[in-house]
């Protein structure tokens, strides 16, 4: 789980929520059927014909990413490339193929099997490209969809409360009653700036970290693999691909 996700909505959302109170607000005031189905259902419809449903599956998994993720260890991806480069210079290349068992990553394992198989190091190079320019398009997927809703909400707020004052102003002749009314319709506004900035702009900008992350990560046992194939000394390796990693924390073993 990722304890800055976690914290960081429950502090955003107690935050606000808590300055709400203070002012003597309650929370019966803001749960309004009405604003919410106007502002989530017209910020998911709009979102949702943007893209495609293959991508509104995978909601739930870029969800997970965001609240979970996958902690990649870039030292231990060096330690296991450099020892798997100290074993092909013994034993060579298909010497590696018990290791494969090892290796739980499946990019890494692919990239692994390729050098075994022998590839030519531009075919080789060329194919694990190839690989992450696909992973980081189905990245992006995920990316832009929270970034599109973030931006539709809070219009789909502005909209639900146009729609309140409409509704009030043309039925309503109490001055009493009117401005409880007019206060209830600006829960929508409440409701579309709130989910932008307190969820889906966050979310989005927590999936492209991760993005990031996990880019330099297949970037650096791409550049290994290109390494071992090529015959480069185990401590050239390290060395070169300590550069993914910042310094202050870098583990060299040599």
């Amino acid at each position: 789980m990722d304890f800055a996700t976690i914290i960081g909505l429950f502090l955003a959302v107690g935050a606000v929520v808590g300055g709400f109170n203070l002012e003597g607000g309650t929370l019966e005031a803001i749960f309004l059927t009405a604003p919410l189905l106007i502002v989530i259902g017209g910020t998911l419809g709009a979102t949702i014909v943007t893209t495609s449903m293959r991508t509104v599956q995978q909601v739930p998994v870029y969800l997970k990413v965001a609240f979970f993720g996958q902690y990649h260890s870039f030292n231990k991806a060096i330690d296991t490339i450099v020892h798997l480069a100290e074993k092909a210079r013994r034993e060579g290349i298909l010497g590696l193929e018990p290791e494969l068992k090892a290796i739980a990553d499946p990019f890494f394992r692919k990239a692994m099997q390729l050098v075994i198989d022998g590839t030519e190091i531009t075919v080789l190079r060329e194919i694990l490209e190839t690989e992450i320019s696909y992973i980081e398009e189905r990245h992006k997927r995920g990316i832009v969809f929270f970034q599109k809703a973030g931006g539709f909400a809070p219009t789909l707020g502005i909209l639900g409360t146009v729609l309140g004052l409409v509704h009030t102003l043309g039925s309503t002749s109490d001055a009493s009653k009117m401005a409880s009314a007019i206060a209830a319709a600006f829960i929508a506004t409440l409701w579309g700036v709130g989910l932008a900035n307190l969820f889906f702009l966050p979310v989005s900008d927590k999936l492209r970290m991760r993005h990031e992350e996990e880019m330099s990560y297949l970037e650096l046992i791409m550049e290994g693999m290109v390494a071992i194939q090529s015959g480069e000394n185990p401590r050239n390796i390290r060395t070169r691909l300590l550069s993914f990693v910042a310094p202050h924390n870098r583990r060299d073993r040599d």
